[in-house]
């Protein structure tokens, strides 16, 4: 039986449980799109930017099938999707992303005398060379015989070893030409699982020796496949304090006592001087990247011994400064199990415990700033949404100040989904990536935070809301500019508001809101904010939510450069410090010279 093109990729979608595509039309793909004229088992999504598209597709993936899909047309359609596909390469999603291209008879590669021409067919982009650096695998097929072959090797490349997008470019010609019908072949290769290795013994045995042990989880666990269950199987057994990375934030309820939160350059006091005190660090699908050591990355857990998990062997031979007593080449999933399977004495470390107890009491959460006489105070807003979400319920924040707020005053708990694009952190995410969880999950309440300068970045994306009638509470946190910046100018510029107040202006968000079809509500001051959260999440269907907070709002704690981890602004004295440093020498790694060791009262 012969078969289109166009139905072999679609064909290969469903088979992935992919139900939505997210793209945006164009000549060079038409005849791809013209394949869904005759399915009702897969449909697409008109986005209105491919950036948009790709960041769907990124968080589809995330809530969902585990597998998302774009397809974009040649040239610019093709080179906007650059920013979301790098949302999926930094965080490790797979996705694929289908490009059209123009005939392979106006390609400068198959044309010996146009090759070094900058351009032959109309919207003709070397979108394969381009994307090398960002995918695990770009093909252009030039042989429509090869179909099965190249979306298999897609397939394998996508959910194999670390994750990430893969992008498939075809060009018009071969999207007109018939196959033969068969099967898929989908397999995903187990090679850098590390099923072989069973480091239980050593895990167990440095466990005993430690006095002060802790466990970090990231991002890798879930993304191996783990739940919460698997995790606190393990945890229990182990019983030692943990914190998380912002890529691990949601893989546990947040009401556990060992629970710290999160740690790093916005990170909880309690959780840095827990990691600083350490004399054993486990670190668990975490990169260790500067958000979470800080900059200076000689003096992060400056006693312990450090044992790192995480399937990329890259990340494990990177040399930053930071001393790793023990690299584990391992899937956190293999890894964990074996540990859950193994026997262990857990009860050996309460002394510990209840110092670490000590510092979460002296240091919660967060605590309300002077900001909310005027206005709604930002900390407190936050608390209050997080109480008010239901269990299953899905939080999207974007990139800014809003984001580091949501992830130092949420609490999860147990089903909810919290996450944005960590790596790659592009303003315009949160609202395209709501839409696209929303796709995916039909049935859950998709919490979208998210600023007045980022909504700007994709605000064309509320028409898709309205359209399809989306269970998304879009709560717009108003600043009246980039507030994040401006708190960085204020430390390091002399709080000159360059771009980031001078400038700017925002429009009247009620009548955007109004444009769009969309119910709007106005939060602006302290007092009524708790009543109308209650009452804004007891509505069902899309609601559109401006929250006024002051433009002087600022993040803390947070770390200024050049200082340790766990010496976090706004200072502490120095007396208070080094109490909380008790099972470290302080003068080992910390400058006196510096101002970090200056005495703060």
């Amino acid at each position: 039986m012969k078969i289109k093109t166009g139905d072999v990729v679609l064909n290969y979608l469903i088979e992935n449980k992919v139900k939505h595509v997210f793209l945006i039309t164009g000549g060079a793909i038409g005849f791809l799109i013209d394949s869904f004229s005759k399915r009702k088992d897969i449909s697409y999504v008109c986005a209105l930017h491919e950036q948009s598209a790709a960041m769907m597709a990124d968080a589809y993936s995330r809530v969902g099938s585990d597998f998302a899909a774009t397809m974009a047309t040649s040239g610019p359609g093709a080179t906007n999707l650059i920013t979301g596909i790098y949302c999926s390469w930094f965080d490790s999603i797979p996705n694929i992303h289908i490009t059209g291209q123009v005939s392979m008879n106006e390609q400068r590669s198959f044309l010996k005398s146009t090759k070094n021409c900058r351009q032959i067919g109309f919207q003709e982009t070397d979108i394969i060379e381009l994307s090398k650096n960002f995918t695990k695998k770009s093909i252009q097929i030039t042989n429509s015989k090869d179909i099965y072959k190249i979306l298999e090797e897609l397939y394998t490349s996508s959910k194999s070893g670390r994750k990430g997008p893969v992008l498939l470019d075809i060009p018009i010609n071969i999207q007109k030409e018939v196959v033969q019908k068969r099967n898929f072949k989908l397999k995903i290769s187990k090679k850098e699982m590390g099923f072989s290795y069973d480091f239980s013994h050593q895990i167990f045995s440095l466990l005993k020796k430690s006095k002060r042990p802790v466990i970090i989880l990231g991002a890798g666990i879930r993304l191996s496949g783990l739940n919460e269950t698997h995790v606190k199987k393990l945890l229990k057994k182990i019983c030692i304090p943990y914190v998380l990375t912002w890529g691990g934030f949601d893989i546990l309820d947040h009401h556990d006592d060992l629970n710290f939160n999160t740690l790093g350059v916005y990170g909880h006091r309690s959780s840095n001087f827990i990691v600083q005190n350490s004399d054993l660090l486990i670190t668990i699908g975490c990169r260790l990247d500067t958000r979470t050591t800080g900059s200076r990355v000689d003096t992060f857990a400056p006693s312990a011994k450090i044992i790192c998990v995480d399937i990329d062997k890259n990340e494990l031979n990177k040399n930053r400064g930071t001393k790793i007593f023990k690299k584990i080449h391992q899937d956190a999933s293999v890894f964990i199990r074996n540990l859950i399977k193994s026997k262990f004495d857990s009860n050996r470390h309460q002394e510990w415990i209840n110092f670490c107890l000590s510092l979460k009491r002296k240091y919660p959460y967060e605590k309300e700033s002077a900001f909310k006489n005027k206005y709604v105070e930002v900390y407190s807003f936050v608390r209050v949404l997080s109480d008010n979400c239901k269990a299953n319920s899905i939080i999207i924040p974007d990139d800014g100040g809003h984001l580091t707020w949501t992830m130092q005053a949420f609490k999860i708990k147990r089903g909810q989904r919290l996450f944005s694009a960590y790596g790659n952190s592009p303003m315009g995410y949160s609202l395209p990536a709501s839409i696209g969880a929303a796709f995916s999950q039909r049935n859950k309440t998709i919490i979208c935070i998210d600023g007045d300068g980022s909504l700007m970045i994709n605000v064309q994306d509320l028409f898709l809301v309205s359209k399809h009638n989306l269970n998304i509470k879009i709560f717009i946190i108003n600043n009246d500019g980039y507030g994040i910046i401006r708190q960085f100018q204020s430390s390091y510029m002399g709080k000159r508001f360059e771009a980031s107040k001078k400038g700017l202006e925002n429009p009247n968000f009620k009548k955007i809101a109004q444009s769009y079809d969309l119910p709007y509500e106005l939060i602006s001051n302290q007092e009524t904010m708790p009543s109308k959260i209650k009452s804004i999440m007891n509505k069902k269907g899309p609601r559109f939510i401006e929250v006024l907070i002051d433009a002087n709002q600022t993040i803390s704690p947070k770390l200024e450069f050049g200082r340790t981890i766990e010496d976090l602004s706004p200072l502490i004295s120095r007396k208070e410090f080094i109490e909380n440093t008790k099972f470290v020498k302080v003068k080992k790694f910390l400058n006196k010279k510096q101002k970090n060791f200056q005495e703060i009262n």
